[in-house]
């Protein structure tokens, strides 16, 4: 018979106890024990089992599961008879961070507060046995509490358990970058990031009543800004080791899987869509989530990188360089990134730290190392970067599409116009489009007079190369004859007619008027030949068209 298919059930309990669809990951217990780090941080993709994994965590360890042992019979971790003296002897706490969410500080620290007093409140079973000072400070966890009280407060409740209990305690804290993201997206990352720095330093390093912790979460926020005290944290990445097969599904889990619910048939259309996540040497490895809705809909769509607005990644790429939309092109092309990466996310420099938004989108999970290098003279690895799989690919297409999708915007109208060299309906859609969506592309954190038009053209090439896929390729920035074209739009269909775009700001030094700009645009593209990479291909002279498009501040001249 087959399992049921539960789709979001993230509650070990309930998965195990009503016989749901579930892979076997319980040999996380074994590695992590054995691993005998003080704290450790796993950082995974959205989505890729890390709630379900420290639920079940906390049903073998924690004391509230003793004898519950039939939870995790004919999973591999019940064959370790060692083991099984484990199950249910900790004190455990475990609470998650993965619903702190709002637009302000106060927001945020409210949720905050209520998950600590909720914690308290589930543990109140050990206050009749505390002493008349510990019995006030138990009392005092309350939403009003004072930051001094709160940052203290998981800290004291281990010390309440570690007495009540006669043994340290296990402390699980699932999504512990959530807010922190939140904070970052809505502007009060100083005010978060200091309460949860001393919240994090009481509970994970001065704390002589905790035996282990562990905490999940997509990204590695730098150590300076949350971990600075936190000597003892052992950091586990998607390039790391440790831990590479306990999050994701492998593909012989997914192949079993599909075997399992008679879908054999499926296996190569589900590795094209699903396949491409790689943890530290393990490839091959698929989204649970991709997986799970996959099974129960039997559809092939975007399930996991639709499964969240994905807005920091939009903006970022947005408002990134000429530089960060030129990469993003050749990602979108199939070509793979290769670069230096720091894996640790300084928040307040994602705007203008180089690479930076490739170590986001590394940890988050739509790139993947395809390889990487050791330089023995820096230390440092350079890791080759391509999208994760066509699911990922989709969603990207899907957000620059979202770029220029506003009614008040015809870019459609424009592609048409554009194919049909009509220069005046192109003149016409390409000032309207500039003049609503040029401040997008401008850098956001600090706005220009006038919108950088390097922005605004790379993001407008993302768009064709969205919009014409299959029919153009579409390259920017290379090199042709005796310079570098801003654009080039080579047919698929070599009898067709291409395109080479020059992008031009108005020198007021050199020309005094728009038209003089576009004149020198035009003569540049003739100067320089930047026909010659499009001849070199077969292409007749006579079917390629130049076009310039000359700017000052928001208005556009196309010729």
């Amino acid at each position: 018979m087959k399992p049921i298919v539960s789709i979001g059930t993230q509650d070990f309990e309930k998965i195990r106890t009503s016989h749901s669809f579930y892979i076997d990951k319980s040999m996380l217990i074994k590695e992590w024990w054995e691993s005998n780090d003080d704290v450790t941080l796993i950082t995974r993709p959205r989505r890729f089992g890390k709630t379900l994994n420290l639920s079940m965590l906390n049903c073998f360890f924690s004391k509230t599961y003793e004898n519950r042992g039939e939870l995790f019979e004919g999973l591999k971790i019940w064959d370790q008879e060692s083991y099984r003296m484990l199950q249910g002897s900790f004190p455990v706490i475990y609470l998650s961070f993965a619903d702190i969410k709002g637009n302000s500080y106060e927001t945020a620290r409210a949720g905050i507060i209520r998950k600590l007093a909720k914690l308290y409140s589930s543990h109140v079973y050990i206050r009749e046995q505390l002493n008349a000072m510990d019995s006030k400070a138990f009392d005092l966890i309350q939403a009003d509490m004072e930051d001094a009280i709160a940052t203290a407060a998981i800290q004291n409740l281990t010390d309440y358990l570690y007495h009540y209990h006669g043994k340290k305690v296990l402390i699980l804290l699932d999504e512990y970058d959530t807010p922190l993201q939140e904070a970052y997206t809505n502007g009060y990352w100083e005010e978060l990031t200091t309460f949860i720095r001393s919240l994090f330093n009481s509970t994970f390093k001065t704390n002589p009543f905790m035996e282990r912790g562990l905490l999940t979460g997509i990204t590695r926020i730098s150590k300076e800004s949350i971990f600075s005290d936190l000597n003892n944290l052992e950091v586990v990445t998607t390039t790391s080791q440790k831990y590479c097969s306990q999050f994701g599904f492998t593909q012989e889990e997914v192949f079993h899987t599909l075997d399992l619910y008679h879908m054999s048939g499926e296996k190569e259309n589900v590795k094209k869509w699903y396949d491409g996540f790689t943890f530290g040497s393990l490839t091959d490895i698929y989204n649970p989530w991709s997986i799970t809705c996959f099974l129960e809909n039997r559809l092939y769509k975007p399930y996991w990188a639709n499964s969240s607005s994905n807005r920091l990644v939009s903006q970022l790429i947005q408002q990134g360089s000429s530089q960060t939309k030129i990469m993003m092109e050749d990602l979108l092309a199939g070509k793979p990134l290769s670069m230096e990466l720091d894996e640790e996310i300084i928040f307040d420099q994602l705007h203008h730290k180089r690479g930076a938004v490739w170590s986001l989108l590394l940890a988050s999970g739509y790139l993947k190392v395809a390889s990487r290098q050791f330089d023995e003279t820096t230390g440092r690895f350079t890791y080759c970067l391509k999208l994760t799989n066509r699911e990922v690919l989709l969603m990207f297409e899907d957000m620059v599409k979202n770029w220029f999708s506003d009614d008040n915007i015809p870019y459609h109208g424009f592609l048409q116009a554009f194919l049909q060299n009509d220069i005046d309906y192109m003149n016409d859609y390409m000032n309207l489009v500039a003049e609503q969506i040029f401040s997008s592309f401008d850098t956001g954190n600090k706005p220009s007079k006038s919108a950088d038009p390097e922005r605004f053209y790379h993001g407008f090439v993302l768009g064709l190369i969205v919009e014409l896929a299959g029919k153009y390729r579409i390259t920017s920035n290379r090199e042709s004859g005796f310079g570098r074209y801003d654009v080039m739009l080579e047919p698929e269909d070599h009898r067709k007619t291409a395109y080479i775009l020059e992008f031009k700001v108005r020198n007021p030094k050199k020309e005094k008027t728009l038209e003089e700009t576009l004149k020198s645009a035009l003569l540049q593209i003739a100067d320089k030949n930047y026909d010659a990479a499009l001849t070199a291909r077969g292409i007749p002279k006579e079917n390629i068209r130049h076009y310039g498009f000359v700017f000052e501040g928001k208005h556009v001249l196309i010729g």
